[in-house]
């Protein structure tokens, strides 16, 4: 019986890997029938991460808040470069517009594979000086916005789909003044691991990407040259990310080369923590 057992499951795990297989290869062959949804990607690391899987043939959407301009411009540079792009204006703190983010991309592009929450607002306070206006603003789009995107995702993502979270390296350094947003980018990270797992038996990823300190509009506003200076010698590089560092990541997990990574948070900060 051990035997035979034994040999029961050594061909049931090769079939499974030879599906993989299968399936990665066609992942291969037909990016270009894929799809992904980039939330906030009108600029910063968004934009980036937009731009390199337009390249790699993926059909993207475009989310952003409020800058239209900015969207069409990157639904341009996108399509210039031979793949499918729309722009699509939702608050990701709001149920109802990211339910019809999806829809749009449905009717688009036939289905969403993609999903990789990118918006996110940054204010930084001493906690004791943290108004509540702040703090709720921040979880609003930050943890609420996530949810709602990954609760649309979780009913409507194709087989085979792949989710990247965005979060930030400070929730490993736990930096003066970053209390409000630490707490909302730990409960992105929380958020994914659970998900990750409530996918069990539907070959469906869910991942973090940390960024370190990147050259960001969001990251450098506000901050003095001292600071700039403090923040690009963290790293053993000495120097901040860029935004491509970051979009080369998460190219990585949503391609048939991340298909073994799951559940797990990938801190891209070049060595801080």
């Amino acid at each position: 019986m051990g035997k035979r057992r034994e040999s029961f499951l050594c061909q049931s795990q090769y079939k499974r890997i030879s599906d993989e297989r299968t399936e990665n290869k066609a992942a291969m062959r037909g990016a270009k029938s894929k799809t992904a949804i980039i939330t906030g990607s009108s600029r910063g690391i968004g934009r980036a991460i937009a731009l390199k899987l337009g390249s790699r043939g993926f059909s993207v959407v475009v989310n952003y808040s409020g800058n239209a301009a900015e969207a069409e411009k990157v639904v341009e540079e996108i399509k210039a470069a031979g793949a499918g792009a729309i722009a699509v204006q939702a608050d990701v703190s709001n149920s109802a517009q990211v339910s019809r983010l999806f829809d749009e991309a449905e009717r688009a592009f036939g289905g969403v594979d993609v999903l990789v929450n990118n918006a996110g607002v940054m204010t930084l306070k001493p906690i004791a000086e943290t108004e509540d206006e702040m703090f709720d603003r921040i979880m609003a789009i930050n943890v609420r916005g996530t949810f709602n995107t990954l609760r649309e995702a979780a009913g409507r993502l194709r087989p085979g789909g792949r989710i990247v979270n965005l979060s930030s390296t400070v929730v490993a350094l736990g930096l003066p003044t970053y209390a409000a947003y630490v707490a909302s980018k730990g409960a992105v990270e929380a958020l994914a691991k659970t998900l990750a797992n409530e996918f069990r038996g539907k070959n469906i990823s869910v991942n973090t990407v940390a960024p370190g300190p990147t050259g960001t509009e969001l990251f450098l506003h506000g901050k003095s040259e001292e600071q700039f200076q403090h923040f690009a010698k963290m790293a053993p590089f000495e120097r901040l990310g860029t935004p491509e560092n970051i979009a080369n990541a998460i190219s990585f997990l949503v391609g048939p080369e991340g298909g073994w990574v799951n559940g797990q948070t990938l801190r891209v900060n070049g060595g801080i923590a």
